[in-house]
């Protein structure tokens, strides 16, 4: 009856961020099923159910580490003055296979769409606007594909941990300042940079879940960039990113 409890305020506290269909179905109790002598048998775990396939989508707030500002603001020819960091939000979306290892723990490559970068804004130097205080924001809009392998470790039934390493290989970077004073947008233009970004990236990720017996689940986890962005070696900035996905596995 305490872990019946335990998963009843689990799904709960998950109401807020999934639909209530299948948080209802989570808090839900499984019928007890018996063999042909009356023996109970105990429902099958996440981690012993086959190999399962899914679709996972979410949010991503995704900010850089080190040198970010002298990354962003010179490449894209704007350097003086002082410059605030901010996250930038996006989206990931894309597949996962979920591979059983015994019963408490499952391997889960997956394939990931997933947009990071920063923002940075302040005051710079635009000759143009000198005499208005002119306002400028330059956005690092970058695009990966993810390809996470993963380890996870049930906790309980539906709870998990998962951690592992990740490749993320740039389909696009580019660069986008805006200019403007009182209110108005009168400077906006996209800088190419892929040339100036490493191909491939390396992170470390983790963060925890709940898999609902609907097939419906909820994670948070942290993306922990290791390399470098810089393709020259100038300057030292990595990414960073807090995602918080939706999944199904079929």
């Amino acid at each position: 009856m305490k872990m019946t409890r335990l998963f009843g305020r689990l799904a709960a506290a998950c109401l807020l961020f999934s639909i209530s269909v299948s948080a209802a179905q989570a808090q839900t109790r499984r019928p007890l099923t018996y063999g042909t002598r009356g023996t109970y048998h105990a429902p099958v775990s996440n981690a012993t159910r086959g190999v399962q396939f899914g679709i996972r989508a979410g949010v991503n707030v995704a900010d850089w580490s080190g040198d970010a500002v002298q990354t962003v603001m010179s490449l894209a020819d704007y350097t003086n003055g002082a410059v605030t960091r901010q996250t930038r939000p996006g989206f990931h979306a894309g597949l996962y296979a979920t591979l059983p290892l015994g019963e408490h723990f499952a391997l889960e490559p997956g394939l990931l769409y997933s947009e990071k970068g920063t923002q940075l804004s302040g005051s710079a130097s635009v000759p143009q606007f000198d005499f208005l205080k002119a306002n400028v924001t330059s956005t690092a809009r970058l695009a990966y594909v993810d390809i996470p392998l993963i380890a996870k470790a049930y906790l309980t039934r539906g709870l998990y941990l998962y951690a592992g390493p990740q490749a993320s290989f740039l389909v696009s970077s580019k660069v986008r300042v805006a200019a403007g004073a009182l209110g108005f947008t009168a400077f906006k233009q996209d800088f190419d940079l892929k040339n100036q970004f490493r191909p491939v990236d390396f992170a470390a990720v983790g963060g925890l879940g709940y898999q609902f017996e609907s097939g419906f689940g909820l994670s948070a986890g942290y993306d922990y960039g290791l390399s470098s962005l810089d393709k020259n070696n100038q300057v030292n900035a990595q990414n960073r990113v807090v995602k918080a996905s939706l999944n199904y596995s079929f």
